[in-house]
C-alpha cells in the first residue's frame, strides 16, 4: 500500500501546479475502476483530430503527475483510492478553470469515478462552463 505521507508532494503539486486550458478545449473521460481504457482511447483519438483539445494530462500538473508514475493502475485497492483522490484534487481544480464546453468521454463512468464525484459536480458549479459535449450541462446524462 501506498504511504499517504509519503504521497504529500505528489497532493501539493496536484493542488498547485498549472493546469489551464483555453476555451472549448477541455477534454475528460472516465476509466477509474473500469475494466478497459475504451474511453480514454477515444478521449486520446478526439485530441489527435483536433490537436488544441487538451487532457488533465496535458498540462503542466499533469504532465508532472505522470512523470511520478501516478497512472491509476496500482496493484491495490487502497493504492488506486489514494492515486484517484491525488488526480481528484488536480481534475477538480482543471474544471473550475475550464470554460465553454467541455468534451467528454464517460460512457460507464464507475460511481467511485474521478468524473463522477469530483468533475462532474465541479462541471455543474462553474458559471464558465456552459455546455458538456455540446449539450446544455443540466441535460448531460452520463
Amino acid at each position: 500500500m501506498i504511504d499517504f505521507y509519503l504521497r504529500q508532494g505528489e497532493f501539493q503539486l496536484a493542488r498547485t501546479a498549472d493546469v489551464a486550458t483555453s476555451r472549448d478545449c477541455a477534454v475528460v473521460y472516465s476509466v477509474s475502476f473500469l475494466p478497459t481504457t475504451e474511453n480514454k482511447d477515444k478521449a486520446f483519438a478526439y485530441i489527435a483530430a483536433n490537436p488544441q483539445a487538451m487532457t488533465i494530462e496535458q498540462t503542466a500538473c499533469g504532465k508532472a503527475l505522470l512523470n511520478l508514475h501516478l497512472e491509476n493502475f496500482a496493484e491495490s485497492e487502497a493504492d488506486k483510492f489514494e492515486i484517484a483522490a491525488i488526480w481528484a484534487e488536480a481534475s477538480k481544480r482543471y474544471i473550475e478553470q475550464a470554460s465553454g464546453n467541455i468534451t467528454a468521454f464517460v460512457h460507464g463512468a464507475d460511481s467511485r469515478s474521478v468524473f463522477l464525484s469530483v468533475e462532474l459536480p465541479a462541471i455543474m458549479k462553474n458559471a464558465k462552463i456552459s455546455t458538456i459535449n455540446k449539450l446544455k450541462k443540466h441535460e448531460f446524462i452520463v
